[in-house]
């Protein structure tokens, strides 16, 4: 069944997590994406997690999952001969998607006002942590320096009183690669409207601060001056909504409309205190949270996080287990779903990857191949521009791939 962007051509030159995972959602979904990598490979080669903590560029967890479904080819940017081929490898594509500083761009003579003037149809997706334009553009930066710039650490990570603390690491590359892949695809299917291709310019940090923290915070502070701050495990306003103990871990306990603590309370067994005046809505909840909390973890020390939820569910609460990422792994939900796939790696052997966060039936996503090899497919690709087998030894002899 041919994909749902089947016959998109992209070119990708990308480092790490917000360029090569944004590549992959075009691959996994039919588009032809050609990585470029320097003759060293990715960076994402040499970060692991590694099988048995032993270093092989061919076995890197991160690689393997940012990157499949796609063909790679090396190039050395630094040389004319390899900014050269570069051009041709983009003179016929929909779209080049890159994470490279602005001023990286312009140096390689590869920014948009140049790639335009060759391929006037081109989308370029720039994805780097504070967007292309504005003071901070040619800072280096990271995932977490975006991260931390929209104030999203301050709203909602750590205890109050305490430091802020840092998010899981690459959620502002994957936010940001996320939207860049959505408004990337609008751009491409939009040319005619646009009168050709454009720049599509994508802040990781601006993607966090529109998705993560939200209008509710950047916005009403524009509006009146007032903003939240962050309240540790759970909510302050309603109750119980937070992360409870239990016997064998965790469960969150999502619990604040009335037919949701009538239905807590059955799974309970009715006891007398969670009839009282003051535990009858969300708001005297939580106002009464210090002495309700330790009244449930009584129960649910007792019992399995799995029990838990199970029970829970039935009686109509929004009560789930807090799994490991091992535990995950194994989920019979996500099994079912299809989500955690089997690929056979030339290097790697047999591994277990993720498949298509989006499912559409008529036209199915996810992994088609494995991560390639660097330089993989050299021969392959710069063979259809017209390189010889002869042109392609010399270009190795110099360096250039």
């Amino acid at each position: 069944m041919p994909g749902a962007l089947d016959g998109i051509k992209i070119v990708e030159l990308g480092q790490m997590v917000s360029a090569p995972y944004c590549a992959k959602l075009f691959a996994d979904f039919g588009a032809d994406v050609i990585k470029v990598e320097p003759p060293e490979g990715d960076v994402a080669r040499t970060w692991g997690p590694f099988p048995d903590d032993e270093p092989d560029p061919e076995k890197s967890g991160l690689h393997l999952f940012v990157n499949t479904s796609k063909k790679s080819v090396t190039l050395n940017l630094e040389e004319d001969g390899g900014r050269s081929l570069f051009l041709e490898l983009v003179a016929d594509a929909d779209a080049l998607i890159e994470n490279n500083l602005p001023k990286r761009m312009r140096g390689w003579g590869l920014a948009y006002s140049e790639l335009e003037k060759i391929n006037p149809g081109l989308v370029m997706i720039s994805i780097t942590p504070f967007g292309q334009t504005g003071p901070y553009s040619e800072w280096n930066g990271y995932d977490l320096n975006a991260y931390h710039l929209t104030g999203a650490s301050s709203r909602y990570c750590g205890r109050p009183g305490e430091s802020p603390l840092e998010h899981g690491t690459f959620s502002g590359d994957y936010f940001g690669a996320v939207a860049a892949a959505s408004w990337g695809l609008a751009a491409i299917y939009g040319r005619d409207n646009a009168g050709g291709g454009q720049h599509v310019d994508v802040s990781c940090a601006e993607a966090i601060a529109a998705s993560f923290v939200g209008g509710q915070n950047i916005g009403a502070f524009a509006q009146d001056g007032k903003f939240d701050k962050r309240t540790g495990v759970g909510m302050s306003l309603g109750a119980p909504a937070t992360i409870m103990p239990c016997k064998d871990g965790h469960v969150w306990i999502l619990c604040l409309e009335t037919a949701q603590w009538n239905g807590l309370a059955k799974t309970m067994g009715d006891p007398e205190w969670m009839q009282m005046d003051i535990f009858q809505d969300m708001f005297s909840r939580a106002q009464n949270s210090d002495a309700m909390y330790p009244l449930i973890e009584q129960w649910t020390m007792e019992h399995g996080k799995m029990e838990i939820m199970e029970r829970c569910q039935a009686n109509g609460v929004p009560v789930s287990a807090v799994f490991t990422v091992g535990e995950a792994a194994e989920h019979e939900h996500l099994q079912s779903r299809g989500y955690i796939v089997e690929q056979d790696h030339p290097v790697a052997g047999k591994i277990r990857n993720l498949g298509a966060p989006f499912k559409m039936p008529a036209c199915p996503g996810g992994p088609q191949s494995p991560a390639p090899l660097l330089g993989q497919h050299n021969d392959e690709v710069y063979g259809e521009l017209g390189k010889s087998a002869d042109d392609i030894a010399q270009l190795r002899s110099d360096g250039i791939i």
